[in-house]
């Protein structure tokens, strides 16, 4: 199915098109759509690569973002991720950047659940501990979620009041008292590390029932390690939680506060996308709503 970006339909003529223009050796691989994708479109190319096209988002910095830093972090980390291997210039045909890059196998966890939830918890924690190491100097930092919650105060209120309220209103209390905690919670003192900056269902990769691979750097930047460590509530099923921590081994109890508000933050955030249709892409995002839903049961229950 086509997509709309600014005035050019994407479809898979056109990035065949681009591909003879600036990678012909490739152009001619089997090549399909792969559904999701919000601020970029995907296109299976072959079985190993996919190009990942500009969509929604018009900010350059993404892609040249993981263009830089993911070939360097990527051969230390114990899960795959999607390494960068051709570059695509913006041209008169197309005036977005698109990147050629390995394929992860698997289904996002928007559309395959995972059954094996130790082995997940272990995959996470792993995974998660092998990034966050401490940043180079010259690593881009994000100010705003990179920081302190209290710094997203204004957005968490938004969220609040603006999710049904049919599916928040027993739990309304509860939710804000996590954030509150959050917000209370001493600041990170330690080094800026690195951050994936936005893990949540559609950005990871399951099969064999358990995480198989993270996707989708366009958001990392050096920071706070609670922004990724949300995800043990985000990701994993009921009870996942406390076996990540043990695993991951590294957090403190003010950084577990943090990351805890932080998945609520993010939950509320889910439910949104669920409740207010499409965002401008077909078909919408049905499914985040039931589970930001669940995910935000599993931090209730948990907190």
């Amino acid at each position: 199915m086509a997509e709309l970006q600014g005035d050019t339909e994407i479809t898979a003529s056109l990035i065949r098109d681009l591909l003879r223009d600036q990678h012909a050796d490739l152009a001619e691989l089997p090549l399909r759509e792969v559904e999701g994708g919000w601020g970029n479109q995907m296109w299976r190319l072959g079985d190993e690569l996919a190009v990942r096209v500009q969509r929604m988002d018009t900010d350059f910095d993404h892609q040249l973002k993981e263009r830089r830093w993911l070939p360097l972090i990527a051969p230390r980390l114990p899960l795959p991720i999607p390494v960068p291997m051709r570059n695509g210039a913006p041209s008169e045909r197309f005036p977005r950047i698109w990147t050629v890059m390995t394929w992860v196998p698997g289904l996002p966890l928007d559309h395959a659940p995972i059954t094996r939830s130790e082995h997940a918890a272990d995959a996470l924690a792993t995974f998660l501990r092998a990034l966050h190491v401490a940043a180079p100097t010259d690593a881009p930092a994000d100010t705003v979620r990179g920081g302190h919650p209290s710094g997203l105060t204004n957005g968490f209120d938004d969220f609040l009041e603006s999710v049904d309220a049919d599916a928040i209103r027993s739990d309304a209390a509860a939710v804000r008292a996590v954030w509150e905690d959050a917000v209370a919670a001493p600041a990170w003192t330690g080094p800026a590390v690195w951050v994936h900056g936005d893990l949540h269902p559609a950005n990871v990769v399951v099969a064999d029932g358990t995480l198989a691979g993270v996707v989708d750097f366009g958001d990392l930047f050096a920071g706070d390690p609670a922004v990724d460590l949300a995800a043990a509530w985000l990701l994993l099923p009921a009870g996942g939680a406390e076996r990540f921590f043990t695993i991951y081994a590294e957090a403190d109890d003010a950084t577990i506060r943090r990351a805890r508000g932080l998945a609520v933050l993010k939950c509320l955030f889910l439910m949104l996308m669920g409740q207010n249709g499409d965002r401008g892409l077909p078909g919408g995002k049905p499914a985040w709503g039931p589970l930001g839903r669940t995910a935000l049961d599993r931090v209730l229950s948990d907190a």
